[in-house]
């Protein structure tokens, strides 16, 4: 008899969807806007400086706020995002201000008693650059941070420089589109779970959609990548966050994040975060994993000294993740037919990950995957009609 890996590994296989052109000849390198040194550092001479940064901030394996000290950038001060500046704060996890103790300067938190700037803390800035590579998933917050980023910069007339890097999961868009009835900092805006566009592409909409409060309008300043286009397939060479921690992990992210509003875990308190799930009530499995503490990544996981009974998707070939192009809704209808407990299968998280309610509902009616990828198809057309207007970058086919 097959085991049950094997047939969900099967059907992700043969998983019907759109494919992608894969490059048949070699692509030129791909420049972030951070590397694209001579194009922004004449920008920011003999001015006071603001940098959101973190751990991803960064130029060939240089600090790109180490680089602009030495270059003679008169940095102020660090804005910090989930996961702090080092990106070792677990997620979710609130980051106190501190002083760097490398650079000297102070770093203010963004995912601490405030998720937004106080204006005060832009007295005398003239300029905020804003480098954090993002995963183009809609309940990653730093989209979100860049939101309050940008209010704040609007509200006190200050620039946003924005320096681009790619979107690993820029190929494709899907999900469905958050009802902002269910807006929460993993998830703000009414886009799909998969946007397909690069943090400043993401920028220039929220500033075209009027999200800002009272339709403010941020003063953005671009440096757009070099080389890239949306059917380019860009490997990370930072791990964005703790628990993304191969390309495997950031493919597999918008389909497994739904479980984090759920009983089951997506594997933090492991060594392959974001590459497994299951619980300690999941039946008809014959893998399993402990979730312990792990400083720096998973503080307290769910189902922490546990075992949890699942399923191991570490075995995918990524090069199939990236040719299906979608949203993989059948682990999720596994993960809810075949748990034993299934009063307490969803969490009130569970709303804002999916952005909406109808999803846990079509998953209790028993509506089939293609059923519920249905549902989406309006608003998705609609939405891919908007975000044209915003691309930099060539899309994909």
């Amino acid at each position: 008899m097959k085991s049950i890996n094997y047939i969900i590994l099967l059907t992700l296989i043969t998983y019907v969807g759109c494919k992608i052109q894969l490059a048949k000849n070699e692509p030129q390198h791909i420049l972030t806007g951070a590397e694209q040194i001579e194009k922004y550092v004449p920008l920011l001479k003999d001015k006071k400086v603001a940098v959101v940064a973190n751990h991803t901030t960064n130029i060939n394996g240089s600090h790109l706020v180490d680089s602009l000290l030495s270059l003679g950038v008169n940095i102020e001060k660090i804005f910090s995002p989930e996961h702090g500046f080092r990106g070792t704060a677990d997620a979710g996890e609130h980051v106190k201000n501190y002083i760097d103790k490398k650079t000297g300067l102070p770093v203010i938190s963004l995912y601490g008693s405030s998720k937004k700037p106080n204006l005060s803390d832009l007295d005398y800035i003239d300029v905020v650059v804003f480098d954090l590579q993002d995963v183009g998933v809609r309940f990653y917050t730093y989209i979100s941070t860049m939101h309050y980023v940008m209010e704040a910069c609007a509200e006190k007339n200050v620039e946003l420089l924005i320096l681009d890097r790619p979107n690993p999961n820029g190929f494709y868009v899907d999900g469905p589109i958050l009802d902002t009835t269910f807006s929460s900092f993993v998830g703000m805006h009414p886009v799909p779970i998969v946007h397909g566009m690069t943090i400043a592409e993401y920028a220039q909409m929220i500033n075209g959609e009027g999200w800002l409060k009272d339709a403010l309008q941020c003063k953005l300043s671009i440096v757009s990548c070099a080389n890239y286009a949306h059917d380019s397939l860009y490997q990370l060479s930072v791990n964005p966050s703790p628990n993304l921690q191969n390309m495997l992990s950031v493919y597999l992210y918008p389909s497994l994040g739904f479980f984090e509003g759920t009983s089951l875990s997506v594997g933090r308190g492991t060594n392959f975060p974001f590459q497994v799930f299951g619980g300690p009530d999941l039946q008809n499995v014959e893998f399993t994993f402990t979730p312990r503490s792990i400083d720096g990544a998973s503080k307290y996981p769910k189902h922490e000294n546990k075992t949890c009974y699942g399923v191991d998707l570490r075995d995918i070939d990524t090069k199939q993740l990236i040719l299906n192009r979608r949203i993989n809704l059948e682990w999720l209808l596994f993960g809810y037919k075949n748990v034993s407990n299934k009063e307490n299968f969803f969490n009130s998280f569970f709303y804002n990950i999916a952005g909406n309610k109808t999803l846990k509902d079509q998953i209790i009616e028993g509506k089939t995957a293609e059923e519920i990828r249905e549902s989406w198809h309006s608003d998705l057309n609609e939405f891919k009609s908007i975000r044209k207007k915003y691309l930099i970058y060539k899309d994909f086919q």
